[in-house]
């Protein structure tokens, strides 16, 4: 039997013409097959998402911070959507007064806490362009950002104020006003008022423009919301301009496709909020529960308290980054291990009679409720008892983490895939199809998608597994990069966004995210090496959290710097005789041939070619992290800064080696 569909084809096929490469056929969601949603009456702007949900419900529960009553954190106090529209209006009116007009640039730099939405929704209500300011994007990115969108007004977390300090005198040839989210000291408002900026606590600010009504302007789908600058693997940011449209749009598409597979937001449903709002993935989720009326409840900001911000919001929805996952995954392992044999054997079983349930087709809830009453429920309870949906993005997750998972986490878990450019969610994994692991799911209704071929990494798009470049058209894309029409000319060609990313059509219509364009490179003896292909088969072990692998073109082989996964590395030197803490292990020669068997094994078996295998490596205790400059804030590789960085460890593998 063939699997079921979900895709539809639009368009046929086109052959390479004029020095364009072939284009695979053009497909959409089988959701859209009678057309795409239209987007919802009234609904023009950002504004207008908060403002239509204020009107239906005024008391629901909107934003929720945790209490902290005598040091210790307490439970979650909530505004209602009538109490945080009536703030808003507060803060619109003093920006106003400030000499702020429409079409202005307001920034807004910190953790994600209620001013940071209510600072958001007055941009909204006023048309300014909200630009959000994340010093992960390395040192000099604020000032940067600040300077290349001409920022002139900044919302500013209490404990960044010194980071955004540091921006001057430059940043002052835009900026004039900057309001805390909580105090100001003495010397910082004598500091900053030296280069003629004004400088206001939170609470002052409010008082600002009390005497004063300003009117609100009317607001176009087509005018620019948020510039949102992505932190590219290299050279400078990129401010990628998102339109009323594109959040419209996305939202219109995201709820027909929740209600075609029976799991629409309501105004039950509760968000963590704890994914940086600067970026496009959390944005649009929390526009998707304000259109719902729903609730959005914060984290105190410590990733190490997380857990407990979770069983006391009790979220619904819970949206994470593969970093996240591997961390629950890996804190699930401990603990079934650490369970004694009894327990362990129980979950085994437990866990092979679900999985082997779901691979046949079964829905997780019929799958085996024995399992999920007896043995599952208490994962469930560490994510607070009642989350349906897990959706994951911005990174692949590893095939292990995901169906590990699917299995013991009594919800759906689902993938999703898109960029800043595609505002988003561009394709997502869909409930119940146990076949859709390790993909991307089919294409969101909203959006029209073709692979377009690659002739130099061999890739083709009209051979019978289409692979090539993803290309996306459709409402929801960028409008082009601010004051960059030279970058946007390169990545939009005749209407479509070409997105770097390599794909792979599966026969159900989802797609697989095989490799990235621009990651290739020669080894010696003139063959082509698809680093991002090879890393995500090598990668899918559990012995391994991350990997970097590396060859150049005076060099015949490839080689590897490793985060191993201390728990599994402990196991097996413990099993071998070996002794030693964690970072000596990494040291062990015995361990590092025991790493490279592995990936041998994973090479024999996906047949890879000789020099795809990896004949040296480093195993670094340490995970590759943003403090060191090696991945950006989305957790992709910085490839050039890797190198920098591991320069001595690489040459004295190659030079070991030969």
């Amino acid at each position: 039997m063939a699997p079921e569909k979900f895709i539809i084809e639009v368009e046929p096929a086109k052959a390479a013409k004029d020095g364009r490469p072939s284009m695979g056929p053009v497909y959409r969601s089988v959701f859209a097959k009678d057309g795409f949603p239209s987007p919802i009456d009234g609904l023009d702007s950002c504004w207008d998402i908060f403002r239509l949900s204020v009107e239906k419900y005024p008391n629901n529960r909107m934003l929720g911070h945790r209490e902290i009553v005598d040091g210790k954190p307490g439970k979650y106090v909530w505004m209602s959507y009538k109490e945080v529209y009536d703030i808003v209006i507060k803060v619109g009116n003093s920006i106003r007064s400030c000499d702020v007009d429409e079409g202005d640039k307001c920034g807004i730099y910190g953790a994600n806490c209620s001013e940071w939405i209510i600072s958001m929704e007055a941009c909204n209500a006023h048309g300014l362009y909200c630009v959000p300011l994340y010093d992960t994007l390395g040192h000099g990115a604020v000032e940067f950002i600040i300077s290349h969108a001409e920022v002139k007004i900044a919302f500013v977390e209490e404990k960044k104020l010194p980071e955004l300090l540091k921006t001057f005198p430059n940043a002052s040839t835009y900026l004039k006003t900057i309001v805390s989210f909580g105090d100001v000291t003495p010397q910082q408002k004598e500091e900053v008022e030296k280069f003629g900026v004004a400088i206001y606590c939170w609470d002052e600010f409010l008082q600002l423009g009390s005497d004063k009504q300003f009117d609100l302007p009317v607001k176009k789908k087509e005018d620019i919301c948020t510039i949102m600058y992505t932190s590219g693997t290299t050279g400078d940011p990129k401010g990628v301009m998102i339109s009323n449209t594109s959040i419209v749009t996305l939202i219109a598409g995201v709820k027909r496709l929740l209600e075609s597979v029976n799991e629409a937001l309501t105004l039950d449903d509760v968000y963590l909020s704890y994914l940086p709002l600067a970026h496009i993935f959390d944005r649009v989720i929390e526009e998707c529960f304000i259109n719902h009326g729903a609730a959005i409840g914060f984290w105190r900001g410590d990733v190490k308290l997380l857990t407990e911000d979770i069983g006391e919001l009790k979220p619904t929805i819970f949206c994470a980054v593969p970093r996240v996952l591997d961390r629950i995954y890996s804190g699930l392992q401990q603990k079934i291990s650490s369970g004694g044999l009894l327990k362990s054997t129980l979950f085994n079983l437990a866990y092979a009679y679900k999985h082997y349930n779901l691979k046949k087709g079964r829905k997780h809830f019929e799958a085996s409720p024995i399992s999920d009453k007896v043995v599952f429920s208490k994962v469930k309870e560490g994510l607070g008892g009642k989350v349906r949906l897990i959706l994951s993005g911005a990174a692949p997750l590893a095939s292990h983490v995901e169906s590990f998972l699917r299995v013991v986490a009594c919800c759906h878990v689902l993938q999703g895939y898109g960029l800043t450019e595609t505002c988003a969610g561009t394709f997502v994994s869909l409930p119940n199809q146990y076949d859709m692991l390790g993909t991307v799911g089919p294409p969101v209704p909203n959006v029209d998608v073709c692979l377009e071929s690659v002739p130099e990494m061999s890739y083709d798009a009209l051979s019978s597994t289409p692979r090539g470049e993803v290309c996306v058209r459709g409402d929801t894309l960028f409008s082009g990069y601010f004051k960059r029409e030279d970058l946007t000319k390169e990545v939009m060609v005749d209407g479509w966004f070409h997105t770097g990313d390599i794909g792979e059509w599966q026969p159900n219509g989802s797609l697989k995210i095989v490799d990235r364009k621009k990651n290739i490179f020669k080894l010696s003896q003139g063959e082509y090496v698809a680093v991002e292909n090879l890393e995500n088969i090598y990668g899918n072990n559990p012995v391994i959290d991350s990997i970097w692998i590396y060859g150049n073109s005076f060099e015949s082989f490839l080689v590897a710097v490793i985060n191993p996964n201390q728990r599994a590395i402990e196991q097996w030197a413990e099993q071998n005789g070996i002794s030693g803490d964690f970072n000596s292990l990494c040291e062990n020669s015995k361990v590092k041939e025991y790493m490279i068997g592995e990936l041998a094994k994973a090479g024999k078996e996906k047949k890879l070619k000789g020099f795809e295998f990896i004949k040296a490596v480093h195993l670094d205790p340490q995970p590759f992290d943003m403090e060191r400059d090696l991945l950006t804030p989305t957790f992709k590789k910085k490839r050039p800064q890797l190198l920098k960085y591991y320069k001595d460890v690489i040459d004295n593998m190659y030079k070991g080696t030969k």
